[in-house]
């Protein structure tokens, strides 16, 4: 799973979540230890009948379920059904169904067996019953927005511009919303789904398409086998009017499934998936180990993706056109996530929500993984690192341990601790290790518990026989701890004695003190000479010999460390540590140490370096971090900015160089700016938009005008909404309208919310500012319950009371009818939605 609700969505409801994190710690459901469910009969195969109601949005289901009793004689099942009408239970045998005893309480199914099974002893149920979804009510969390199981999209074809489609999302424990189960990730059966939809329409499920049988009432039934098992939670059903792309992998079929205005350009956006399998492969030891794999696009899906086995799901934002590809996939990082999952996840899954980390922790890895692998070792470094600053940006996540037995909810468990901080304490371990080490562990953690479910001592114990080391203090350090280190970093110089002695201290709060394997670089004379420490105690010291003074001393000189770190350099060894350390963290920290000392000439050449790093990333931080108040550096930066503006072979450099060189109150950049408006790039189109805007505002307008004949997208959007709120343009309410509803849940959408209020204020068409309208609440709806305490009023009471003012103004009658849509919407009232 990949969580769809970017970080600073997060930080803006800080308080009102740091608020809820009290109450719970108040809650006496925090007490309760979250135990493995105990098996008591085993899911052994699962074969499904499944027809869609349209209408109702309703499944209509026939299952046959095979189970084993676990160890113990047993004589009853029970079984998850949430929310359905059950009108069969029987026992099937030898072709016939035998009824069965059962009660129900309408999430729980409770059958009397026919007599007493042993654990050699095989037996079916038959389940009758439809799944009513709609009807069932359910709570989602920050990572999975819902948890109805079964999403029906559009069914009724009646929402313009939206396709029909079906899908479900099973983790955590809503497959049994729409297939009677045991629904616990310790289970893991073979599976067969039959779907019948209509013959128009295509299907994915887990496996292998087996057979297709064409009906006589316009329908077709699907018929979709797993031969291997996995857990319920990875269950999926597919269904709509898709482009099939195909692809294959040693023989193995890879397809894209997405809508069709964006078959042209499926391989570009999931076209790396044959090598992200090899790559994987290869690193675990282990080649793809299911019979297919595909990946389908979900309208409205409820988090960011899911690794369904060899079906995954991912939301709408993962289909780009050509023009958002210039910039980059911003999807690839979620391919190589959830392909990783097929791993970690499906092939050796957590036994138990409180062991998530097994799950996530490595996907999020992967994506370290695959940019370091393909792109390079700063891409590398600069993905684990903004993973790291996920992590540290929310306080709370310093209270949690990585593996939780206790916890309010185990939709609390997929958060930055799960997956971010888990990510960066695989990183900090296959240094500690070593590449060979780590990744044969990783081939004997999966090769012994292949197919089964595990929690995290196994994993220790694989690395542990690998590697020859007790690891006991490492995992109770970090996986059953909480926490990370805060460290302060000083140094001592004796010429005299010709020693250097680097202090380091550990500030966090408590008495937890961390134990940290880390090397220290002692630059001296040109030459590197690196040492291996530990740090232990609330305060260690390491000395050095020296002949001459060190130019710098490098403490974590692999930057590797999950921790906040206050090292106290001084700016001429930063200037050193940029030019020869080499890391990414090395010349990042440079950076952002120069970035607070503008004033000194030493400082400003590191930016001026900066702007020229060979990593993109690290030429946009450069660009972002100039204080052009500061006279000196505008003028010595202004050449190289408008060079990258120019000429910079990434896309996002020049958009940046673009924004920034904007403040420039020179002509000769028009030149610049006005081709950057016919740019391949939506940043670099929207950001020369912009710039011209503050230059020229009716050449801005004219450009926005011939822009609106194209698509929307990216750096466009906010850069047309800003121009149409200004100059009133209503022409530029219907495609901006489509453009923020097609936009997913981010910073950046909530930062367009006041010039979209604007355009909808002052525009006259009031068909179009109640789809404006919807649209914001749509927003609002979707941001978690947790993290609107801050969000709602503002949108409430600033931006949507902003249109419901300007429009009161209007006397006529449609426009009293908008003003009463907009106060119910505010209200919270679903009139008219």
């Amino acid at each position: 799973m990949k969580k769809a609700l970017l970080l600073p969505l997060c930080l803006l409801a800080l308080t009102g979540l740091h608020a809820q994190e009290i109450a719970k710690k108040e809650d006496e459901k925090l007490g309760i230890y979250r135990e493995t469910p105990a098996k008591i009969n085993n899911l052994v195969h699962t074969k499904l009948d499944a027809r869609f109601d349209y209408n109702n949005a309703w499944l209509n289901g026939k299952v046959w379920i095979t189970l084993q009793p676990h160890f113990y004689p047993t004589d009853s099942l029970t079984l998850d059904a949430k929310g359905m009408d059950i009108k069969t239970v029987a026992l099937s045998s030898a072709g016939r169904n035998n009824p069965l005893k059962y009660r129900y309480d309408g999430q729980k199914l409770f059958i009397q067996l026919n007599k007493t099974y042993t654990n050699k002893e095989k037996y079916t149920v038959y389940v009758e019953y439809t799944a009513k979804p709609n009807e069932l009510k359910v709570q989602g969390s920050a990572a999975i927005t819902d948890a109805k199981g079964l999403y029906f999209i559009n069914p009724k074809g009646e929402e313009k511009n939206k396709p029909t489609q079906i899908w479900t999302q099973g983790e955590t424990e809503a497959t049994s919303v729409w297939c009677p189960t045991i629904d616990n990730p310790a289970q893991k059966t073979t599976q067969e789904i039959m779907m019948t939809v209509p013959a128009k329409y295509v299907t994915l499920s887990n496996g292998k398409l087996v057979s297709q049988k064409n009906n006589t009432d316009g329908t077709r039934t699907d018929h979709w086998k797993m031969d291997l098992p996995h857990a319920p939670y990875l269950f999926f059903m597919g269904v709509g009017d898709y482009a099939v792309i195909k692809d294959n992998y040693k023989g193995k079929e890879v397809s894209y499934y997405v809508e069709k205005e964006y078959a042209p350009v499926a391989k570009r956006i999931f076209g790396h998936t044959p090598e992200m399998m090899a790559f994987f492969g290869k690193v675990t030891g282990i080649e793809y180990p299911w019979a297919k794999y595909a990946q389908i696009v979900g309208r409205d899906y409820v988090s960011g993706a899911m690794e369904n086995t060899t079906a995954t799901l991912h939301q709408e934002s993962a289909q780009q056109d050509a023009r958002e590809l210039v910039d980059g996939n911003r999807w690839e990082d979620v391919i190589a996530h959830e392909l990783f999952h097929h791993w970690f996840g499906d092939y050796v899954t957590t036994e138990s929500w409180s062991n998530l980390t097994l799950n996530e922790s490595f996907a999020d890895y992967s994506e370290t993984l695959w940019n370091e692998y393909k792109y390079g070792k700063d891409a590398g470094a600069a993905t684990s690192y903004a993973a790291m600053e996920g992590y540290l940006a929310n306080p709370e996540n310093a209270s949690k341990n990585l593996v939780r037995f206790h916890y309010h909810d185990k939709e609390d468990m997929f958060d930055a601790v799960s997956y971010q901080k888990g990510g960066r304490i695989l990183h900090m371990l296959r240094n500690y290790l070593g590449d060979s080490a780590f990744f044969k562990s990783l081939n004997k953690y999966l090769t012994e518990n292949r197919f089964k479910a595990a929690e995290a001592h196994q994993l220790r114990l694989a690395f542990e026989e690998i590697s020859g080391k007790d690891l006991n203090w490492f995992f109770n350090q970090w996986y059953f701890g909480s926490g990370h280190p805060k460290l302060e970093i000083t140094y001592n110089y004796n010429d005299a004695a010709g020693t250097a002695t680097v202090y380091v201290q550990q500030k966090q709060e408590g008495d937890k003190v961390f134990q940290l394997p880390m090397a220290i670089d002692v630059y001296e004379g040109g030459k590197k000479t690196r040492y291996q420490v530990m740090v232990k105690n609330n305060i260690d010291s390491f000395q050095f010999s020296y002949k001459k003074r060190p130019d710098l001393i490098n403490v974590d000189a692999d930057k590797v460390l999950l921790a906040e770190k206050k090292d106290n350099k001084t700016v001429e060894q930063f200037a050193y540590q940029y030019k020869n350390a080499g890391n990414y963290l090395d010349r990042r920290e440079a950076i952002e140490y120069a970035a607070e000392q503008q004033g000194n000439t030493v400082a400003q050449s590191i930016l001026m370096q900066a702007m020229k790093d060979p990593y993109h990333g690290l030429r946009s931080l450069a660009l972002q971090s100039l204080d052009l108040k500061n006279g000196t550096i505008k003028t010595a930066a202004e050449k190289t900015i408008a060079e990258l503006a120019a000429k910079d072979p990434k896309s996002t450099v020049r958009a940046k160089a673009i924004e920034i060189l904007a403040a420039y109150d020179n002509e000769a950049y028009t030149p610049i700016f006005k081709a950057g408006l016919n740019d391949s790039s939506y940043s670099v189109a929207g950001a020369s938009l912009s710039a011209i805007m503050e230059r020229d505002n009716t050449s801005a307008v004219e450009a926005a005008k011939k822009m609106l004949a194209q698509p929307v997208k990216g750096s466009l959007v906010p850069a047309i909404t800003n121009i149409a709120a200004k100059n009133n343009l209503s022409e530029a309410t219907a495609p901006i309208n489509e453009a923020f509803g097609k936009m997913p849940l981010s910073q950046e959408k909530l930062e367009l919310l006041g010039p979209y209020a604007k355009l909808l204020a002052s525009s006259s068409d009031a068909a179009q500012v109640k789809t404006g309208v919807f649209h914001i609440v749509k927003f609002r709806e979707g941001i978690p319950a947790q993290y609107r305490t801050q969000i709602d009023p503002y949108i409430n009471n600033m931006i949507l009371q902003s249109i419901q003012q300007a429009w009161q103004k209007n006397t006529s009658a449609e426009a009293k009818e908008l003003v009463e849509f907009i106060q119910a919407a505010r209200s919270g009232e679903k009139k008219g939605f």
